[in-house]
C-alpha cells in the first residue's frame, strides 16, 4: 500500500498541473495565480516594490511587472493622462515612474517665503523685494510676486538632479524633457526690462545646454499684463546633472524703490514622454 502511494504520487508529479499552471500564473505553494489577479496584486503594491522586488521573484513575475496592461493600468487608476491622447508613450512603466515624480523643482518660485532658497546674484538699486501682487494673475492662486528696482537685480537656484530622485542612469539612458517656464509683467507706469537664463550642466558644472533668449524691453505706459515664457529641453545627451535658473531684470527710468519687472511661479520638471 505504501508503494502503491508512492506510486500515485509519482504519477500526479508528472502530470500536465505544472505546465498548466506556468500558462496560467505562477506557482504559489502548490497554487495557480492567474496572471490577472497576480498583476492585480501588484497593482496594489508601491511601484518601486514592483520594480525592485516583485519582478526578481521568477519569470512570471517579471513578465508581468514589466507589461505595458499593468502601468497603463497604474497611469488610469492614479489619474497621470497623456495632454496629447494621439501621443502614446514607448514605456508605460517610465511614463508612470516620471509622472509621479513631476513637480515644480523651484523652490519658493512666488515669493511666498520672501528671497528663501534663492541665491543672489546681483541687487541693485533698493534690492529684490517680494510682495502682493499689483494685477492679478491668470491663476488665482498665486497672491505674491518678486520685483527688482532701478538697477540690475538677479536671482538664482541650483538644482541637483540627483538629490531630487533623478538618477544619473535614468538621466543619461532616457534624457526625459526637461520644461522650464517663468511668469513676469511690467509696471503700467514705468519702463523696464526681464532676462532669463537656464543652464543644463554637468557633474563639474560645464554647460551643456542654455536657454538665452534676448532681454525683452517695456515701454512706459504699458497694459501691465503678465507674460509666460516657456522652453523644453530635449536631446541634450548622456551627462546632465544640474541645473541652474537664473532671471531678473530692472526698471528702465531709474525711480528709487521696486518699479522693475515682477516675476513669479518659475517652473523647472522633468517630463514624461510626449507630455511636455
Amino acid at each position: 500500500m505504501k508503494r502503491k502511494a508512492k506510486n500515485m504520487g509519482s504519477t500526479q508529479s508528472s502530470d500536465s498541473t505544472p505546465r498548466k499552471m506556468e500558462k496560467s500564473g505562477t506557482d504559489f505553494q502548490g497554487f495557480a495565480i492567474p496572471l490577472d489577479i497576480l498583476e492585480e496584486m501588484f497593482l496594489h503594491l508601491p511601484h518601486t516594490q514592483v520594480v525592485c522586488v516583485c519582478r526578481l521573484v521568477c519569470r512570471q513575475w517579471k513578465e508581468v511587472a514589466d507589461s505595458e496592461s499593468l502601468w497603463r493600468e497604474r497611469c488610469r487608476r492614479e489619474g497621470y493622462r497623456l495632454r496629447d491622447a494621439s501621443k502614446t508613450p514607448s514605456d508605460w512603466r517610465l511614463f508612470y515612474i516620471l509622472s509621479k515624480k513631476r513637480r515644480n523643482l523651484i523652490k519658493n518660485p512666488r515669493g511666498d517665503n520672501e528671497m528663501k532658497f534663492w541665491e543672489i546674484i546681483a541687487n541693485g538699486g533698493d534690492r529684490w523685494t517680494a510682495e502682493g501682487l499689483l494685477f492679478p494673475h491668470p491663476n488665482e492662486k498665486i497672491q505674491k510676486n518678486f520685483v527688482t528696482s532701478y538697477q540690475r537685480c538677479l536671482k538664482s537656484q541650483l538644482i541637483d538632479l540627483a538629490e531630487e530622485g533623478y538618477s544619473p542612469s535614468l538621466m543619461d539612458t532616457f534624457q526625459p524633457d526637461i520644461r522650464v517656464s517663468d511668469w513676469y509683467a511690467p509696471r503700467w507706469d514705468c519702463g523696464s526690462e526681464y532676462e532669463i537664463r537656464v543652464q543644463l550642466l554637468d557633474g563639474k558644472s560645464n554647460p551643456m545646454k542654455t536657454f538665452a533668449p534676448r532681454q525683452i524691453y517695456f515701454e512706459q505706459w504699458n497694459d501691465q499684463k503678465w507674460h509666460q515664457i516657456t522652453h523644453v529641453f530635449q536631446n541634450y545627451g548622456p551627462g546632465a546633472r544640474y541645473i541652474r535658473f537664473t532671471h531678473g531684470g530692472k526698471d528702465t527710468q531709474f525711480w528709487a524703490g521696486w518699479y522693475g519687472i515682477r516675476v513669479t511661479d518659475s517652473c523647472v520638471e522633468i517630463c514624461p514622454e510626449g507630455d511636455s
